[in-house]
């Protein structure tokens, strides 16, 4: 059996487990400790699925739940838990996240909250902004982090998700724990979507100050290269969305063109210094933003520009030696023009 199908087995078991003890007449609280354990092991980039599946088995559980007819005119208190989250029921959304205003119990609890932000009834909306900060105040710092990697990093696909919506996960982010683990996520992630994290985190003012210990010490190299190119620019740079361009209109052509948002860095670092780290960096990924940042400043930089083309011309990466080779070319171009 494929290990996707192992884990959605798990999956439909917890919830169903977990719906059984759900009994509103008993004073005991529902068990979620299987459904926790079991989510604690899914990948956040299958959400969507993952979400939908439990929303489907425990709507179906529930339904199985309903008492007898001859008892239904007892009329028994309705108990909101967690997965009223992803309900059916716009009005169950909206009251669960009201009510559920204590801690989320892992990440795809605390997942399920955020979601709430792009959710297609506007109450909801509402319901999520007022309460999200709350939630996460009471969070494991270690959960919301892993929910806001994932969600920064998706939410220009998420169509109803507006900018006061936004501004409430960069007020969650803003938060000096949380802030501080963010930027340790962005350093030492090996995978995952840290470049465009590092962009969506740009937009705040938690970066600031730290950029250049994350172009030196990140591992992922797309994360270093975006630092070292902040830093070289002076400004974090993020898409914001999307929007359709005509290209050809009689034959309904066209394309989505990105939305660019973009905010001013103070750097005190000479730009000479950061060309030096740069260049000396472990791949190419960040040696070729540090060789097109030559050839943009080569005007600037005098005799030393000499000597970091021909260290890029000798590089082993193609995409690197032919740019030092090109500043080469408009190196000697311009010293023939001055001997004339």
């Amino acid at each position: 059996m494929q290990q996707s199908q192992i884990m959605e087995d798990k999956i439909i078991s917890a919830v169903r487990t977990f719906a059984g003890s759900i009994s509103p007449d008993s004073k005991v609280v529902a068990d979620m400790s299987e459904l926790i354990q079991v989510t604690s092991q899914l990948p956040l980039s299958s959400f969507d699925y993952w979400e939908r599946v439990i929303r489907s088995e425990f709507s179906s559980a529930m339904r199985e739940s309903i008492p007898p007819k001859w008892k239904v005119w007892s009329k028994p208190k309705e108990l909101v838990t967690w997965l009223d989250l992803i309900s059916w029921d716009g009005y169950k959304r909206e009251k669960a996240i009201r009510a559920l205003s204590g801690a989320a119990p892992n990440t795809f609890f605390f997942s399920l909250a955020v979601r709430r932000l792009s959710d297609w009834v506007p109450q909801v909306r509402k319901a999520a902004r007022e309460k999200l900060p709350g939630i996460a105040r009471s969070t494991d710092p270690e959960y919301v982090v892993e929910a806001l990697c994932v969600a920064l990093s998706n939410w220009n696909s998420w169509g109803r998700i507006e900018e006061s919506d936004k501004d409430i996960l960069l007020e969650i982010i803003c938060d000096k724990e949380i802030a501080k683990s963010l930027r340790s996520k962005l350093i030492m992630s090996a995978s995952g979507p840290m470049p465009s994290l590092f962009s969506q985190l740009g937009r705040t003012t938690i970066l600031d100050g730290q950029i250049e210990e994350i172009a030196k010490s990140a591992i992922q190299p797309s994360v270093r290269a975006k630092a070292y190119r902040s830093l070289f620019e002076g400004r974090v740079v993020w898409i914001e969305g999307r929007k359709w361009v005509w290209t050809d209109i009689r034959y309904c052509e066209g394309r989505l063109k990105p939305i660019v948002g973009e905010r001013k860095l103070e750097v005190d670092t000479p730009l000479i210094d950061i060309l030096k780290e740069s260049s000396e960096d472990r791949s190419s990924i960040v040696r070729r933003v540090s060789a097109e940042i030559l050839i943009r400043e080569m005007d600037n930089l005098g005799l030393k520009a000499r000597a970091f083309a021909e260290r890029f011309a000798s590089d082993s990466s193609h995409a690197v030696s032919e740019r030092g080779d090109f500043a080469l070319r408009k190196l000697e171009e311009a010293e023939r023009g001055n001997a004339s």
